[in-house]
């Protein structure tokens, strides 16, 4: 083969071989934010313990201890990355007065994460052989939390979980949920991304339940949404539209526009998105 063709045929076939180096997968969920160095310290801390992990950051922009918004984005993503990848959850890792460490499994997938809730926030009982890694112990350390973590992925990778007593985990915290009215159902704002999609906290089976085949309405600024779409593109541009994303919740969106600022949303702030509603009538 004349060089060339080799060389150009390495550069095609780099990133496959970069890939195929990985033993494993591990993502990374949190509210640390990136302005600060707490992010690469975590990924230098697991690398000692997995030097040739593929380490995939999901998002650290989780509202602070706002383990509801963590758990949707959780669900949005971890379906999309192959069995056996480990997800890491580090959001409010320090809750409550006996904080520790969780691992559980579902559908081929591991999860770390801490024992407040969100877990069955997320999964709510359809999680397999949960266990208890790691209890913590005053004074706190997030750098310590990391470096447990990282032991648990290398017992992970041994196929090694005995050393961790079986456990229940917590039940979630009360959070609002959507609430039924005689007009219709009043339901949370669980995520606006960054096209200013507003994620509503109500799935299609209760969507269904609470419509029960009546015409719904949802009011916007001189607009409304009346019809569930699949696609933005269903809907002219500019126009108003609401679907269920792939996560399975009900989203507000606009073809080529701002849900957020027809919903009077642009100047909350985001830490107060949780107490806003939005009304669908039926």
């Amino acid at each position: 083969m004349h060089l060339n063709k080799i060389s150009n045929f390495a550069r095609s076939h780099s990133a496959c071989f970069t890939f195929l180096h990985y033993k494993m997968i591990i993502t990374l969920l949190s509210d640390l934010g990136t302005r600060d160095p707490a992010i690469p310290v975590a990924k230098a801390i697991l690398m000692q313990h997995v030097a040739d992990a593929a380490l995939i950051d999901i998002s650290h922009q989780v509202m602070q201890y706002d383990i509801r918004q963590a758990a949707y984005l959780l669900l949005s993503a971890y379906r999309s990355f192959a069995k056996g990848t480990v997800h890491i959850i580090a959001v409010d890792i320090f809750a409550g007065p006996a904080p520790c460490m969780l691992l559980a499994k579902k559908d081929g997938h591991y999860f770390i994460a801490p024992d407040n809730g969100i877990l069955p926030l997320a999964f709510g009982t359809e999680l397999e052989n949960t266990r208890m890694c790691y209890e913590c112990s005053r004074p706190y350390s997030f750098s310590d939390w990391m470096r447990n973590a990282g032991t648990v992925i290398t017992t992970v990778m041994q196929g090694w979980v005995l050393p961790y007593r079986k456990c229940e985990v917590k039940n979630a915290p009360k959070i609002r949920q959507h609430q039924v009215t005689p007009y219709g159902v009043d339901c949370n704002i669980l995520y606006v991304d960054r096209y200013k999609n507003v994620v509503l906290d109500i799935s299609r089976k209760q969507f269904d339940k609470v419509a029960n085949n009546r015409p719904f309405s949802i009011q916007l600024f001189r607009m409304s949404v009346s019809a569930i779409s699949t696609h933005y593109n269903e809907v002219p541009v500019k126009e108003p539209l609401c679907r269920f994303n792939n996560a399975g919740f009900l989203e507000i969106a606009v073809n080529q526009g701002h849900a957020a600022t027809l919903l009077g949303l642009d100047s909350v702030n985001t830490s107060d998105l949780r107490y806003q509603t939005v009304r669908i009538f039926f």
